[in-house]
């Protein structure tokens, strides 16, 4: 119950992660004082008022294209609070990867997206958290959102954490764990919040990859009516992890949890805090976090992005691409674990000084009209999710939307991997009654924010289903054929990269640049290569066509084959596998492995089952694969390269179409393979 003695505001915001709701006296608040006020991006900003006009969208765009310097340096000044202005707008370089701007400004993310709405409206409501019960929402005006962060910031400078340290943030949808990022960037720490579904052996590979110093997290999450054991899999997880030196540790059920030689209560610890906590001024191109996405090979990659640019862009973004208004409630269901939470529901809504939504639940509990029944509860106007929970909310029909009232809608946005059509037609008719504008947003977690959308564009402009389009202010996309050649015209396709730097993207990664410069800047010399493949249109637009490496998208989470790989090595049993994506009717995509058993194995149904254990242990339930074939040999060159497009063509019955096998080492095992593969099917098909 010590939530209770924080004061109005702070005690409230704790109690409700338990359903307190204690009401002492109201702490006083002191916010930042900048040297320059800025209106915001609600405010005044000439090319942010400007691109809402019908008129403006080639010419700006144009511009942004053509002198990069003249697009980007007033809205940078106009958006942003600044303690010291820049000196120079911009300074990249794609052939060492080294991209900067805004150089020599000093800024306060949390000044921005707090203090300067405190100082306006501080009752205006930052978040809605919707707790996984429905019916149980939670309200967090700006003023309370910053007495929080300031007093977490203050805690965590008294255990220890210091300007560039890292804190590791555990911790489901919740407005501590947005508290928790501001926190960070308030003092200047770098966070890297890691997503609450990944096993402990991953939390610990991210935290000793990041060198994190603290870990905060919940005794246990709620999701789906299902509970989570989140201190668990910390206390494992830190076994291994010697920069640790604390866990604070929070409180989102009544259950208590054992409590080690490094934990730290948060909600106690918090109520010795003052309200207040100076803000760090930090350079525009210090470290704000570090976000953990996969590749096509080795350990995830810990994409580095910085203060300025980043927040502008997403920003930005958040303003235009969804047409948000002053007074919006701004409803983006993503986890915050993921660069999409990080940009729309936390850093874009609130720079804007936005009502964000917290979605804690799933789209199924409990039942399927779960999103609709939050939409007319909480009266949202921008709705952002993924296509995975589109389709699988498709199959239920149309009667559970149809029973809320929607009409508080104005967009519709979908994120995460390309939407198919049937599902955009359902989504743009039934749930918006063919009156929402749909925004199809392609991106990624190195971009940092929208890149290729529908919108912004002319007024009344067209909008084709299953398309991202146009191009951001700023992104001038290419593609390029297998060359290395830039591909010209209408109707074609190619590999898609960007021939021109953003504030939003990635500045490295996180202690290996020079894997940064391979993994985005070698294939393609003198361009951004995104790993996607794209189509563009005889209007010049975008369709984006899939991943163009090792690297699958199940339900909108990216994971590189090779991690799954890796983890299935660990069997004694299994010398060899291959792992490929594969076409899923809900997802997206899932993930297929083809497996080589030892003789002495035994029972290969016991060894499959085995893998699944080990692969949800070592990754996260999501990257088990939907199927495991056990073969005799997998498909390789003559000098010892798995050939996985052929597994593709096996299991999407393109077997007739096998191209070039030349270079297979014995093609009779392509044969093999297929009979496993029927074998399979049948045994599935009879047990139906």
């Amino acid at each position: 119950m010590a939530a209770r003695s924080l004061g109005r505001g702070v005690g409230r915001l704790l109690g409700s992660l338990r359903g307190l709701s204690g009401q002492p006296a109201r702490p006083l608040c002191r916010v930042s004082a900048p040297r320059r006020a800025a209106s915001g991006p609600s405010g005044s900003a000439p090319a942010v008022a400007a691109a809402s006009q019908a008129g403006s969208y080639p010419a700006l765009s144009a511009q942004a294209a053509r002198e990069p310097a003249a697009f980007w340096g007033p809205l940078a000044r106009d958006t942003l609070v600044w303690d010291t202005p820049y000196h120079t707008i911009w300074d990249c370089d794609f052939s060492t990867g080294k991209i900067g701007w805004f150089l020599g400004g000093q800024l306060n993310v949390s000044v921005n997206c707090l203090d300067q709405y405190v100082r306006k409206s501080p009752e205006s409501v930052a978040l809605i958290w919707e707790r996984d019960e429905p019916g149980t929402e939670v309200r967090i005006t700006y003023r309370e959102l910053l007495e929080t962060t300031c007093r977490l910031a203050n805690m965590l400078k008294r255990h220890g954490v210091c300007r560039g340290d890292c804190v590791a943030i555990y911790m489901p949808v919740s407005p501590l764990a947005v508290a928790a990022m501001l926190a960070c960037a308030r003092i200047g720490a770098v966070h890297t919040v890691i997503f609450a579904g990944f096993s402990a052996v991953s939390l610990a590979g991210r935290i000793n990859d990041a060198k994190c110093k603290v870990v905060i997290t919940f005794n246990q999450g709620l999701r789906g009516g299902r509970v989570m054991e989140l201190k668990k899999i910390v206390d494992e997880a830190v076994k291994h992890c010697p920069t640790v030196q604390r866990v604070l540790v929070a409180h989102r059920t009544d259950n208590k949890v054992h409590m080690g030689d490094l934990d730290v209560p948060l909600e106690q610890e918090m109520a010795k805090e003052d309200p207040v906590c100076a803000p760090e001024s930090m350079g525009s191109e210090d470290m704000l976090f570090i976000l953990y996405t996969s590749g096509s090979t080795g350990m995830p990659k810990g994409i580095v992005h910085t203060q300025a640019g980043y927040l502008l862009y997403a920003a930005l973004t958040h303003k235009l691409v969804f047409d948000h208004r002053p007074g919006d409630v701004f409803g983006c269901v993503a986890d915050i674990g993921w660069i999409t939470g990080h940009s729309y529901v936390v850093y874009g809504p609130l720079c804007n000084g936005a009502t964000s939504v917290l979605f804690e639940s799933t789209p199924v509990y409990p039942n399927a009209g779960r999103y609709w029944e939050t939409v007319e509860r909480l009266k949202i106007n921008q709705f952002y999710g993924a296509p995975t929970a589109v389709r699988l909310l498709l199959k239920y029909g149309d009667a559970w939307v149809k029973k809320y009232d929607r009409s508080s809608l104005r967009t519709l946005g979908s994120v995460g991997e390309p939407i198919n059509c049937e599902a955009w037609e359902w989504l743009h008719r039934v749930v918006g009654d063919s009156r929402c504008t749909l925004v199809d947003t392609w991106w990624q977690t190195e971009t940092g924010g929208i890149c290729i959308a529908p919108r912004p564009s002319e007024e009344g402009a067209e909008i084709l289903p299953g398309m991202a389009m146009r191009p951001f202010f700023g992104i001038t996309p290419v593609l390029m054929d297998e060359k290395g050649s830039v591909v010209e015209g209408s109707n074609v396709s190619g590999a898609l990269c960007i021939s021109q730097a953003w504030p939003g993207m990635a500045r490295t990664i996180y202690g290996d640049h020079q894997r940064f410069v391979d993994a985005y800047f070698k294939a393609y010399p003198g361009y951004y290569f995104t790993g996607d493949g794209a189509y563009r249109t005889e209007g010049g637009y975008y369709q984006i066509t899939g991943r163009m490496d090792d690297v699958i998208n199940i339900s909108g989470h990216r994971l590189g084959t090779a991690e799954i790989e890796d983890a299935i090595a660990d069997h004694p049993a299994v010398p060899e596998s291959a792992v490929i994506g594969y076409p899923h009717d809900i997802k997206g995509e899932a993930a297929f492995a083809f497996i080589v058993v030892k003789d002495s194995a035994g029972d290969s149904d016991v060894v499959v089952q085995e893998l699944k254990s080990m692969v949800a242990t070592k990754i996260a339930k999501y990257a088990v694969p939907d199927k495991i074939l056990v073969v005799k040999r997998l498909p390789k060159t003559r000098s010892g390269k798995v050939m996985r497009r052929l597994l593709r063509k096996i299991i999407t019955s393109e077997a007739q179409e096998l191209g070039d096998t030349t270079t297979l080492e014995d093609p009779s095992i392509i044969t093999e393979i297929l009979s496993a593969y029927q074998k399979c099917k049948d045994k599935q098909a009879a047990a139906k």
